[in-house]
């Protein structure tokens, strides 16, 4: 698989190397992540035009759809090309409304592997993440008897590597002190960065940041002050979004989402921009 012309290089999770521009898959199920994609045929071409690009790294969950966009990427890309990673995450499920009930009783997290396994076609998940909070962010309390139940599916030899998503700095504390943590999945963007500390820590140990919300929450004048950048540089705010993220920290690993073709050669493109120091001041302005 080509990864030369990505942007960003690449990133070790563990012992498996990636991308750091990867692809999301939530996007691919129905409206409000429920139900099929109203274009099937489109959605296979999306996850096809993401291994033509040289992405390695497409972060999934049962929960999508649900088992949509699992059975989405089996049918599309299985069997999987050498190289291509697929991460996903365990911790909450759906109801018929629409919403996302935590799923963290070790019972409930045992059948989500095994659901996941069998809906990608493989007998060992790369990487999966413990989703805890919920809907409105992280909520403070011990993830011991959650986190160690994948643990044990771990040393059962069905998980590679184990990471945290939608947690408190105390949270990925406690989880790494259980077992090892390759990476750590939170909201943050120009607008939320109540992580910066996080990052920065976890690039010193080695450990990845993946973003989620890359574009979410900003108020109009935070948004103006991006889209004054973006226009400087005769870009779109999205395209100056995620290549601040790529600069802001070597740890940082992008996962945006879309069902489009068109749209994703143009997030690999503009996520390549090159920011210079006066962009970079001026954007890092909107967090504060």
């Amino acid at each position: 698989m080509l990864t030369r012309s990505l942007p960003g290089g690449t990133w070790t999770l563990g012992d498996l190397t990636v991308t750091r521009f990867g692809y999301g898959a939530m996007q691919l199920a129905g409206p409000w992540v429920m139900g099929p994609p109203a274009d099937p045929d489109g959605a296979l071409a999306v996850l096809r035009e993401v291994v033509a690009l040289g992405i390695t790294h497409i972060d999934t969950s049962d929960a999508y759809g649900p088992q949509v966009t699992n059975r989405l990427i089996r049918a599309a890309l299985h069997p999987y090309p050498e190289g291509l990673r697929l991460v996903t995450k365990v911790g909450a499920t759906r109801d018929r409304q629409g919403g996302w009930p935590p799923a963290r009783e070790p019972a409930q997290l045992r059948r989500a592997v095994h659901e996941n396994l069998e809906n990608l076609g493989v007998g060992v998940l790369d990487l999966v993440n413990l989703r805890l909070g919920d809907a409105e962010g992280p909520r403070p309390g011990s993830l011991a008897e959650p986190f160690g139940a994948l643990v044990a599916l771990q040393q059962q030899g069905l998980i590679r590597h184990l990471g945290v998503s939608n947690v408190t700095a105390e949270q990925v504390a406690e989880a790494q002190s259980i077992a090892p943590v390759v990476c750590v999945q939170n909201r943050y963007n120009l607008a939320y960065r109540r992580d910066d500390a996080l990052i920065d820590r976890l690039a010193g140990q080695g450990v990845a940041y993946v973003p989620y919300f890359p574009l979410g929450g900003f108020s109009p004048l935070q948004s103006a002050a991006l889209s004054a950048v973006a226009a400087r540089r005769d870009a779109t705010p999205m395209s100056v979004a995620l290549a601040w993220l790529l600069q802001r920290s070597p740890n940082i690993l992008l996962i945006p989402g879309t069902s489009s073709v068109a749209h994703l050669r143009e997030n690999v493109a503009g996520a390549g921009l090159t920011l210079s120091a006066d962009d970079l001041t001026a954007l890092d302005e909107i967090g504060r």
